[in-house]
């Protein structure tokens, strides 16, 4: 974990005086103090985060985690594991659902591949693949500590390929069947929550399904019993491989300064992971909506953050964050307007 360690000790707060500029900025336009809300507020955070208020929030890429997990044979999903590597695929070719949100929001999707099981790879799946598929947590680990280790070292290296490449926004997303039940798993341990708080019906699970989900949610956690404030060891007990890259894409965004859209529950989990390992790693985090899952409000709550959509989502594939990127391009263009009272002959507000 040593370099774990280490990029963790050198990802800094974010910068008070380009959120305060940024902050100057939106009070001197031609429009009542604050009112564009939360979208005033996700811009500052932009700002403190790349240290100053003239930034940009293009090109812009999201990254789509994927990976199998084998909690699966327990009948916690509607549907089985080959469905994982079928929309990994469409990811690569345009064809997912995320895939005409994201042509409209001028967004690149990277699909990678974490640990999609039995996965022959494709062309446009990134292989990043640190093992094939994890474990069954009612049974026992999701993975080793030095594979989840490595993933999350993984998902830093990618983000910091992709500020190599000139990327200025990140959306960070997940595809793996059972990841749902991965994800309250590792809520539940980070928060010592009971599994009916967090778990709910993910993909559409019916009364029975939702029992048993529950029910694999509990026996993983009494099964490892991960450490409540150890991430790396909840990750590798009863998590996955994409909430480990996951985490690993929250801290790069916060070490490159880059602000990071978090998308669904999935995606939530793995960031609390990331603010737990590296406190000021959330000041790169960014909350684009509030999933309909019991977890979704729990976990941003912790993260101390507010969502900007509010549309019952659940989706996955970083859909939720996609669709926050058209709201948070109109708030740019406010804010690069240039419309102060004083262009327009207005008696400015004060606070």
């Amino acid at each position: 974990m040593t370099n774990l360690r280490m990029t963790c000790n050198i990802i800094f707060p974010p910068d008070p005086a380009a959120a305060k500029a940024a902050r100057a900025r939106w009070d001197s336009l031609a429009k009542p103090l604050g009112s564009l809300g939360l979208l005033e507020d996700a811009l500052v955070r932009a700002a403190a985060l790349t240290g100053t208020a003239e930034f940009s929030l293009s090109p812009r890429s999201l990254l789509v985690f994927c990976a199998d997990n084998g909690v699966v044979a327990r009948g916690v999903s509607q549907c089985g594991s080959e469905v994982t590597a079928a929309v990994a695929c469409a990811l690569a070719e345009g064809r997912s659902s995320v895939s005409p949100m994201a042509l409209l929001a001028d967004c690149r999707v990277v699909p990678i591949d974490m640990g999609i099981l039995d996965f022959p790879g494709h062309p446009g799946v990134l292989g990043c693949r640190i093992r094939n598929g994890t474990g069954d947590i009612t049974v026992g680990p999701a993975m080793t500590n030095a594979e989840c280790v490595t993933a999350i070292e993984s998902g830093i290296r990618l983000v910091q390929q992709q500020k190599e490449s000139g990327v200025r926004l990140l959306a960070v997303g997940e595809m793996g069947i059972g990841n749902t039940t991965a994800a309250s798993s590792v809520t539940a341990a980070l928060l010592q929550c009971a599994p009916e708080d967090v778990v709910g019906r993910g993909a559409g699970l019916s009364d029975e399904g939702l029992q048993r989900k529950r029910q694999a949610v509990a026996d993983a956690l009494r099964v490892n019993c991960p450490t409540p404030d150890d991430p790396v060891d909840i990750l590798a007990k009863v998590g996955g491989l994409d909430l480990a890259g996951m985490c690993g894409a929250f801290l790069g965004a916060a070490l490159c300064h880059l602000p990071v859209l978090i998308d669904g529950v999935v995606s939530a989990a793995a960031a609390l992971c990331a603010q737990r390992l590296c406190p000021t790693a959330a000041g790169a985090m960014i909350a684009s909506h509030l999933s309909s899952e019991p977890a979704g409000p729990i976990l941003l709550d912790a993260l101390g953050l507010k969502p900007l959509i509010t549309a019952e989502m659940h989706l996955g594939e970083g859909t939720g964050a996609v669709a926050a990127m058209p709201l948070l391009d109109m708030a740019f263009s406010v804010y690069s307007s240039g419309q102060s009272f004083e262009k327009l002959g207005i008696e400015p507000y004060t606070r």
